[in-house]
């Protein structure tokens, strides 16, 4: 069944002018809960279908589609760049190292990418317990750790990942860990490329702007939305690692520091 993916044969996307606004969301007054109705119907959507173990290539991309319109129905654009890098890995296992700054990149990770690379994710080892949500982590074999022993995590995705990576899957790293729209290099750590070496496989750095949905302060997963901020995606060529890989990690710091400081200034 072919998918539907909506960005074949482009390098890059831009939110048509002419996309209407959802005339549900106008009468709910623009509010967040329009957006997070719509989300979290796609969650349970997502999660049955994983239960049912039917969450294979088509749908994915079908069910985060949802998420990217949904961005579009509040009047939020959306901006793809690099998708021919993507292209250029012809299926090809890498590991995606990037910042992280609200949940809709993982919501809309699906259809920005999946056409082109297999992927995984590493999450923290609650998410495994979240109803709906653990069979979506199954489905796409997350590696889960603690986040509290640094060293027992480092020796689980060095072992887990390198299976994940030889049998042919690609994995999404957010070496952050914490969601944030600020990016801060000091809390960027180097576990992506020390999978990446360890497997032997390339890096794919990315960057991203999703402050579109905020983090909530008093409950981070319900946040605020901003349809005046828009939404970026950005993957550059792959790399090799060479040496410790100290190389790499510096680039892929400026790749993304570079592009934030760009889209910042487009508002």
């Amino acid at each position: 069944m072919e998918s539907e993916y909506f960005f074949k044969n482009a390098d890059s996307y831009d939110t048509p002018d002419n996309i209407p606004v959802s005339t549900l969301f106008k009468l709910m007054f623009r509010s967040r809960w329009y957006f997070y109705g719509v989300n979290f119907g796609v969650f349970i959507l997502s999660g049955r279908c994983g239960a049912r173990g039917e969450l294979d290539k088509f749908n994915q991309i079908h069910y985060s589609n949802y998420n990217t319109k949904l961005v579009e129905k509040c009047g939020g654009k959306v901006h793809l760049r690099g998708l021919d890098n993507l292209r250029a890995l012809e299926g090809k296992p890498v590991v995606l190292i990037g910042n992280h700054m609200s949940l809709l990149e993982t919501a809309m990770f699906h259809s920005v990418a999946r056409e082109y690379v297999d992927f995984s994710f590493i999450i923290k080892e609650s998410l495994n317990k979240v109803p709906y949500f653990k069979h979506i982590l199954s489905s796409l074999k997350a590696i889960a750790v603690s986040r509290t022993n640094p060293r027992e995590d480092l020796k689980t995705v060095l072992t887990e990942g390198k299976k994940v990576l030889e049998g042919g899957r690609s994995i999404i790293v957010f070496p952050q860990a914490t969601r944030s729209e600020q990016f801060d290099e000091e809390k960027f750590n180097s576990i992506g490329i020390k999978l990446a070496k360890s497997a032997g496989v390339p890096v794919v750095p990315f960057a991203l702007k999703t402050d579109f949905l905020g983090n909530g302060k008093k409950i981070r997963d319900l946040g605020p939305i901003h349809p005046e901020k828009d939404v970026w995606f950005e993957f550059a060529p792959a790399m090799e690692i060479t040496g410790n890989g100290q190389e790499q990690q510096q680039e892929i710091i400026r790749f993304i520091k570079s592009r934030l400081a760009q889209w910042n200034k487009q508002g």
